[in-house]
């Protein structure tokens, strides 16, 4: 059961139950419950029972998927007002879930019991609304990774990725094996790669960092 309080910083991450009905709001006090999930704390594992879902108040969740060779790719980030369409897919479907969801970010949700979860979609017009949304934004970003996966060089990967977080911050702070977990490659592949981007001036190497130097040079990656 939430408290008021709680439920009043989920309403400003979930716009719609500003306007929401009274019936879906007793039934939110009534089901939903708060969590606060700290860092580095896996949600689900591939293969778990999908018991709920949660929707971010604050807090980062990496979802991704890790290969029989131990090599990682990420598939999505969901934080504020934003849920997990994996999950949602998994309860709907009534299947274990199929990739692993971590935090990055030191989380607080609103937890979403399944067997509710899946009454409210069928009940609810407001909440079907928002999952379908969800599922349809989220859609979009996963179609991208299978493009960038399938057809783009890695090179071009590579610049696209930094050319985004230098957007975040410059320097960047990730070391090479991150970047390799993120867009699913190898540290060696990486390394090499950077240290091209380094050579033709591009790019400022350090433990741990990755300065852009040269955005518009970089971006001619983005063309080939």
């Amino acid at each position: 059961m939430l408290d008021e309080n709680h439920f009043e910083k989920i309403s400003q991450a979930l716009p719609f139950l500003e306007t929401a009905s009274t019936q879906i709001i007793r039934d939110f006090k009534d089901f939903a419950y708060y969590v606060k999930i700290p860092s580095g704390r896996e949600i689900f594992v591939e293969g778990d029972e999908v018991d709920g879902i949660a929707l971010m108040m604050t807090g980062v969740v990496r979802v991704y998927k890790l290969g029989e060779t131990g090599r990682e790719i990420t598939l999505y980030r969901f934080g504020e007002g934003e849920s997990c369409v994996i999950t949602a897919n998994a309860i709907l479907n009534q299947q274990d879930f199929p990739a692993i969801a971590q935090v990055e970010k030191d989380a607080e949700a609103v937890m979403i019991p399944a067997d509710v979860f899946s009454d409210w979609v069928s009940k609810y017009g407001p909440w079907r609304d928002f999952v379908f949304s969800l599922v349809s934004n989220r859609l979009a970003s996963v179609m991208d990774i299978v493009d960038q996966v399938a057809f783009q060089r890695m090179d071009r990967r590579v610049a696209s990725f930094l050319l985004d977080r230098s957007k975040l911050q410059n320097p960047i702070k990730i070391t090479h094996q991150e970047i390799a977990n993120e867009i699913g490659s190898s540290r060696e592949v990486i390394s090499r790669l950077l240290e091209d981007f380094s050579n033709r001036k591009l790019v400022r190497l350090s433990r741990g960092e990755i300065q852009v130097l040269d955005f518009e040079e970089l971006r001619t990656y983005l063309a080939l």
